[in-house]
């Protein structure tokens, strides 16, 4: 059927309101163009080592506590292993997190030396990664061409504190035993030194050093194996207060209770009763429940601010305190 004049009349107002339609809807795309996405918040990670450790839960719970006060600043993926000396499972922990894409990660290493590779990988993602609690190794640091800031004690001079608090109920000549963490990381040997240091300086006599590997269980068997070899044994310093809990009940089983002495360090909320009666003498707080956060916002600092990790390094120390029954 040939066109009419009135129905292309019709089709010429229809393609006129298209036009108009079109035209009108032109002014909102510059809007919509200049409107961008909301920047994504930063994801930080804190990998801590045994969560049966109530330290390492105190330090759990600051960190969500900060991330709360916080939470349009950053994410937080927070994890720990499920005993001290499990490296393992904290090394897949950390290359989840590289698969997870974290932009930082904070970490307390289970062994000074054994986490730098998996570290390195992190590094060689992109991550900002920043140390605490335990002091990674500066050699094995080196030899993989990273560094990573420490922020933590000064476990010897903590560790110090507790021993020269000791060192005034006992004289020169007695015997005492050190009751270490796990020997290859670098947090139990300073605080053995710092010990040995206390020791030396009153003229006690260390008959014997052993790992008790952080753990209350080893920790009251290496107390009940000094305090059988040594009955005349004076007093047991702890690394860590789990470990002073297990010699507090290996002295109990040994009869001794009052008659051997003990300090132990961190402060968690089980060795208060037995600061208040007695069954220990003393034990520094490193203050658990800041450390993971100290670590956090330096990670923060330097994503803001757009910094390399090869920018980052040195020292950020925070303090340690002696605890006894007469503190406030």
């Amino acid at each position: 059927m040939p066109n009419s004049p009135k129905n292309s009349k019709k089709r010429l107002n229809i393609k006129l309101l298209a036009a108009a339609i079109l035209v009108s809807a032109l002014p909102a795309l510059p809007a919509m163009a200049q409107t961008a996405a909301p920047a994504a918040k930063p994801k930080i990670a804190l990998v801590m080592k045994s969560l049966a450790n109530e330290f390492f839960l105190t330090m759990e719970t600051g960190a969500k506590d900060h991330q709360k006060a916080h939470a349009a600043q950053y994410d937080l993926i927070a994890n720990g292993i499920k005993d001290e000396t499990d490296t393992s499972s904290q090394i897949k922990m950390v290359e989840q997190m590289i698969v997870s894409k974290v932009n930082g990660l904070v970490i307390a290493p289970a062994d000074s030396k054994a986490l730098v590779p998996v570290l390195k990988k992190a590094i060689d993602a992109g991550i900002i990664v920043v140390n605490i609690d335990n002091k990674l190794d500066d050699a094995a640091l080196k030899e993989k061409g990273i560094t990573v800031p420490f922020v933590g004690p000064d476990n010897r001079k903590g560790a110090k504190l507790a021993g020269d608090y000791l060192g005034k109920q006992i004289k020169s000549g007695d015997k005492v035993g050190i009751i270490e963490g796990v020997s290859t990381t670098f947090n139990a040997q300073q605080r053995t030194a710092g010990f040995q240091d206390a020791m030396k300086a009153v003229g006690a006599n260390v008959v014997s050093v052993q790992s008790g590997q952080w753990e209350l269980d080893p920790g009251n068997k290496v107390a009940a194996a000094m305090l059988n070899a040594h009955p005349d044994i004076k007093a047991l310093l702890a690394g860590n207060d789990n470990m002073a809990l297990g010699a507090v009940a290996a002295i109990k089983a040994a009869g001794k209770t009052g008659k051997v002495l003990v300090v132990g360090y961190d402060n968690i909320t089980a060795i208060k009763p037995m600061l208040k009666d007695g069954r220990v003498l003393a034990t520094v707080d490193q203050f658990g429940s800041q450390q993971a956060v100290f670590g956090i916002d330096t990670v923060l600092k330097a994503l803001a601010e757009k910094k390399k990790q090869a920018s980052l390094s040195g020292t950020v120390e925070t303090k340690v305190e002696l605890v006894t029954k007469d503190s406030k």
